[in-house]
């Protein structure tokens, strides 16, 4: 398939709910291709559109790409190996919006997405470039690891068991010297409680189970050491819960939380997040048999929809559980992975601009 089939329509899902002081908006990105994107934007007053390499570049040594008066869409080269952003400067009242593609083009990746954009406690946006979540990433391609290993990420949380790990490994810690960290368990306690719950709560219990994944995950953020990753298989219920627990902490709203949780369902790729093995070679290996299933379905593996039969989202049920299990969301990141009232002002002075 060419660069171009490949990115045809593909969306990089990453409006950004930009705080009511501010005169813009609304401003998106879409990928057309593996050379450019189109940027929209909303706005009544002129605008001047920046590219820069990093979300917090001045504008004194910055790229004007372009400016315009009201709303607009623009199409600019930014290649998909290159990582990105855009700074557009409001001639109304001086402010500065930064944006760029919220999920990753990789060519042999699922899932890889930047946590920033999203409007957290007092409508300041999350920073771009200090959290990312993802999917497994054992057959990346060499573009996906030059992407990838241009981002300063310096912490690795994998919240995998011992058998997702030892047929996918995470390499990228290896080529990046990324500080990797994982906690040993079987899987298939877990996936025997995801079927057992069926349209209940699969999550609960999830708290308790991937309290010491969670709670690394939060000491890594709270070292403020450059950008943390995390990532499970799919990038969707481990990964999805503690992101929920990350945004719930930087004051992000409950249905913004909802949207990126269901953002996976369109951004996975799941032919990427297992190799190409012989299930014969893992007897045993519940995520290897998981996926070989999955790839002999009609049209091969799809990411389902993470709703109950019930028609409830999974991570709405989660929500409902740990309150009625703690009272809050606060009370458990508090009670459970430590991250007090101190530590919540710590985080959102680090990761909210």
């Amino acid at each position: 398939m060419s660069a171009s089939k490949m990115f045809t329509g593909f969306t990089t899902l990453c409006a950004v709910m930009v705080s009511p002081a501010l005169a813009i908006d609304k401003v998106d990105i879409k990928r057309v291709d593996a050379a450019m994107v189109t940027l929209t934007w909303e706005d009544r007053d002129k605008v001047d559109i920046y590219l820069v390499d990093q979300p917090d570049a001045a504008l004194d040594d910055a790229m004007l790409v372009a400016n315009h008066k009201g709303s607009g869409a623009k199409t600019f080269p930014v290649p998909a190996d290159a990582r990105k952003y855009f700074r557009i400067k409001d001639h109304g009242d001086q402010s500065i919006t930064t944006i760029a593609e919220r999920l990753f083009p990789l060519e042999q990746g699922s899932n890889f997405r930047d946590v920033g954009g999203y409007l957290g406690a007092g409508g300041k946006a999350l920073r771009w470039g200090k959290i990312y979540r993802s999917g497994a990433l054992p057959v990346l391609s060499d573009r996906d690891n030059k992407l990838l290993g241009g981002l300063g990420i310096q912490s690795i949380i994998d919240l995998r068991s011992l058998d997702e790990r030892e047929v996918a490994p995470t390499l990228l810690d290896d080529k990046t010297g990324a500080l990797f960290i994982a906690n040993d368990y079987a899987l298939k306690p877990l996936m025997e409680n995801f079927a057992r719950a069926g349209s209940n709560n699969m999550y609960a219990g999830m708290e308790k189970t991937f309290a010491p994944q969670y709670r690394s995950i939060f000491k890594r953020l709270l070292a403020d050491d450059g950008a943390v990753m995390y990532h499970c298989s799919a990038g969707q219920d481990r990964t999805g819960v503690a992101t929920a627990l990350i945004l719930t902490a930087l004051g992000v709203d409950r249905e913004t939380i909802l949207q990126d949780y269901h953002l996976s369902t369109p951004s996975r790729r799941p032919e990427w997040e297992m190799p190409k093995v012989d299930p014969a070679d893992y007897p045993g290996n519940l995520i290897v048999q998981y996926y070989a299933a999955a790839a002999k379905k009609p049209g091969g593996a799809k990411a389902e929809p993470l709703y109950g039969a019930d028609g409830q989202s999974h991570l709405v049920k989660f929500f409902a559980h740990v309150e009625t299990q703690y009272g809050s969301v606060e009370a458990y990141l508090d009670q459970e992975l430590g991250v007090d009232a101190t530590a919540i002002a710590k985080l959102r002075s680090i990761y909210l601009e």
